[in-house]
């Protein structure tokens, strides 16, 4: 199954309209699924006209790569994980089939034909992949590097609010001569990540999650500072999620696996507007830029960072590697949006990072 279609690509004022009239295609399909619900007496589980907003908004986040660059893949992934999300808390498929065929028929009503019809398609064509892929693929989370028995007791710790228990699992791990970064990829990624999947089961709360990415914060925090500090190999890596990507635990961990590997470190943490982003760029002049993906509607603001810098330095625009949960499922957008690089976890984007030109160590080795 291909993953590109230039057919669905929509020219740049298309893409503007569709941008345009989101917010009406919320509302009026919104409207159209509590009312027809109301009528008959079925609800699908929906609590309020604004959580079928929200849902319909995301869905058109999820389109937008679909119309701009052809990727179909993201947004069938994204509905495959939305569908379990929903069927995990008592949702039926229908309430999804439901509003993405009024999405289709509203677009299709709203824009020029030609247009129109091209969103519809998209649409209509995402939609019988999705419905295809979950009745013959099962959904498979990209490959994580392997977890260590301390990570159970750890995500216990976590959902506890126990931070003297979460910091003295971690600080066993470095009393038995593990280092940090092995500690992040082995307990704290995997703890993350199940309590990730209980919170889409409807298993662990928003305030459990919230509780245990900032239990996390300052562990690894404290984690480092007992790290010895690294011979410096004279290299400069900024870092710093996109802007609307608020998911900013793993380039925390990636910034620290650059430290501890000698680099100069600026890690710019999350959501950063793209304008500021590219002015510290151009003004620390870093031979890396990291930066950190969650969505694919975040791509276009790849794009747009990179152009920047480009505009900014020409030539001496620095390399620049991408990573994040939707470059892990397809890693061949890291070429669609023009990086250098890209990398699976903390480990690898060190990894890479030492064989890409103009970054390798210039420290002496004796």
């Amino acid at each position: 199954m291909s993953t590109h279609d230039e057919r669905m690509i929509l020219d740049g004022c298309a893409l503007k309209n569709f941008i345009r009239l989101q917010p009406q295609a919320v509302s009026a399909v919104a409207a159209r699924l509590q009312a027809a619900h109301a009528s008959s007496g079925e609800t699908l589980g929906i609590q309020s006209e604004a959580d079928i907003c929200e849902d319909l908004a995301f869905h058109l986040e999820f389109l937008r790569p679909v119309l701009e660059f052809g990727l179909l893949a993201p947004m069938v992934d994204y509905l495959r994980w939305f569908a379990s999300v929903q069927a995990a808390r008592g949702m039926p498929l229908e309430y999804l089939n439901q509003s993405l065929d009024g999405l289709a028929h509203y677009f299709s009503e709203a824009m020029e034909p030609l247009q129109g019809e091209a969103v519809a398609a998209a649409i209509g064509d995402v939609h019988a992949r999705f419905l295809e892929s979950s009745r013959v693929v099962p959904l498979v989370a990209p490959k994580q590097p392997a977890m260590w028995p301390q990570a159970i007791t750890f995500e216990e710790a976590l959902l506890a609010g126990n931070q003297r228990e979460a910091m003295a699992v971690v600080n066993s791990c470095l009393d038995d001569g593990k280092g940090v970064v092995e500690v992040e990829l082995h307990v704290i990624q995997p703890a993350l990540y199940s309590i990730g999947e209980r919170w889409q089961a409807n298993q662990v709360s928003v305030a459990q999650e919230h509780m245990a990415t900032a239990i996390v914060e300052s562990v690894m925090t404290i984690a480092l500072l007992r790290s010895p500090p690294p011979a410096p190999i004279h290299k400069r890596v900024l870092l710093a999620c996109v802007e609307g990507n608020n998911h900013a635990i793993g380039l925390r961990m990636v910034a620290d696996a650059f430290l501890l590997g000698g680099w100069d470190v600026q890690y710019l943490g999350a959501s950063v507007p793209t304008r500021s982003l590219v002015q510290q760029i151009g003004d620390w002049k870093p031979d890396l830029v990291g930066l950190s993906v969650c969505f694919p509607q975040q791509l276009t603001v790849v794009k747009k960072v990179i152009a920047g810098m480009t505009e900014c330095l020409g030539e001496a625009r620095p390399a620049v590697m991408v990573g994040g949960l939707v470059i892990n499922r397809l890693n061949q957008l890291a070429d669609i949006v023009g990086a250098d690089a890209w990398g699976a976890d903390a480990r690898a984007a060190v990894d890479s990072a030492r064989l890409m030109p103009g970054t390798r160590s210039t420290r002496v080795v004796p």
